[in-house]
């Protein structure tokens, strides 16, 4: 799809991308949809903009699973992930719905101060170091890790769901970072900057 004024290079972004008010069908849907959804378009969008068609399937099988899901566990479990994988847009956007769809500012200002979990309770401490492992190095999960979430009060099928959170954070966050997507200033807004400091673990901040 191109621009009648050709493709823009958008801000920290690798790629071209078909500006906002040139976007048509398919894309202008999903254009349209995103800045219903946050009240701007924001960033991650334009790495999309060549292949609508995927956006509209990692929506659809990110909805099925935080749908499926406790939605604190998922929020928890993505947090994980993303900081494991270095995400500072995937860190922060989750860290606000941790905050603003969960309701739970003591979570995120527990990870806030301590970054691996260590201040969670213990059932959220296994969900989020295991999301970590899984999202890092899936190979090296063991039975045992699975027993020791069962032993926190976790069915078989809350442990394949935080699997399927971490999982597919890994899919977002390398689509993110491969095209060089910055956490957009609006989000980053809304958070203390001490608190915003201990989510930057990966990419900066978009500029304002």
């Amino acid at each position: 799809m191109a621009s009648a004024c050709g493709p823009v290079h958008t801000e920290g972004m690798f790629i071209d991308a078909v500006p906002e008010d040139a976007a048509e069908g398919e894309l202008a849907d999903y254009y349209r949809q995103q800045r219903e959804a946050w009240g701007f378009l924001p960033n991650y969008a334009a790495a999309f903009s060549a292949r609508p068609d995927v956006a509209r399937a990692w929506g659809a099988l990110n909805g099925a699973i935080r749908g499926g899901m406790d939605r604190r566990r998922f929020e928890l479990a993505t947090i994980a992930a993303a900081r494991a994988l270095r995400s500072t847009y995937c860190t922060a956007a989750h860290s606000k719905f941790l905050r603003d769809a969960c309701g739970d500012e003591a979570s995120l200002q527990a990870i806030g101060r301590e970054p691996d979990g260590t201040e969670l309770g213990e059932q959220d401490r296994l969900v989020y170091a295991f999301a970590a492992k899984v999202a890092t190095d899936a190979a090296s999960v063991e039975p045992s890790d699975v027993d020791a979430l069962r032993a926190a009060g976790l069915t078989d099928r809350d442990v394949a769901d935080v699997v399927y959170a971490a999982a597919a954070r890994s899919f977002f966050t390398r689509v993110l970072d491969g095209l060089g997507a910055q956490l957009d200033a609006q989000t980053a807004a809304e958070f203390s900057p001490e608190l915003l400091e201990s989510m930057l673990v990966g990419r900066p901040v978009a500029p304002a």
